[in-house]
């Protein structure tokens, strides 16, 4: 190995291994732990269930602070633009997916959710080599309103106040409404941005 291949390849692996994306592998980490606590519990809004809403908040967290720190410090890499949007699908989808397996969400909600989620990644990848779709304030908006709709849900609310199961249903149910919406927008930009690629 020459002197600038050794650079390089230490350059690659000092870009991996920086703080937000050991952050962003920390989340994906917590993932099975999450998906254990809450399957643990099975339902009996227990000390299993509290366990799976740390694990949770922990890793939204991560999501905030890796992001955070990536912008000041100018520490954005290619791992972290692939991984740190996998890591959220992950954390999300295994969420919305356990409700359903647990009967505390209908399957229409996180079929609808996962169909747009997932569609709208391969949708990105396909119309990439015509320009990048950048994320909306939509966008940004519907992973908020998922996020604390989901968090609602993992909570034992029955064993808090059983009324806060209606108000985590409606939050879920604008969720559901903001990601549908923001999944035509998207549609829409990239058949824009493919017509002017193709014109170009």
């Amino acid at each position: 190995m020459t002197t600038a291949e050794g650079d390089n390849a230490s350059s690659s692996s000092s870009d991996v291994w920086n703080l937000p994306n050991i952050l962003t592998m920390l989340r994906i980490v917590l993932v099975p732990f999450f998906v254990w606590f809450l399957v643990a519990d099975d339902n009996q809004q227990g000390i299993w269930r509290w366990a799976a809403v740390v694990a949770f908040a922990v890793a939204i967290y991560t999501d905030k602070l890796d992001g955070d720190i990536a912008r000041a410090r100018g520490l954005i890499t290619n791992f972290g633009k692939i991984a740190d949007p996998i890591a959220d699908k992950l954390l999300i989808g295994s969420a919305l997916v356990l409700l359903s397996i647990l009967g505390e969400l209908p399957w229409w909600v996180t079929i609808l959710i996962l169909v747009r989620e997932w569609g709208i990644t391969a949708l990105r990848f396909f119309v990439i080599r015509y320009g990048v779709m950048p994320a909306s304030r939509g966008g940004k908006l519907k992973t908020v309103i998922q996020t604390v709709a989901i968090f609602l849900y993992i909570l034992p609310l029955e064993a808090i106040a059983p009324w806060l199961v209606v108000v985590a249903f409606w939050v879920m149910m604008a969720a559901l409404a903001i990601t549908l919406w923001t999944g035509v927008e998207y549609v829409v930009q990239a058949l824009r941005l493919r017509a002017a690629g193709r014109r170009a």
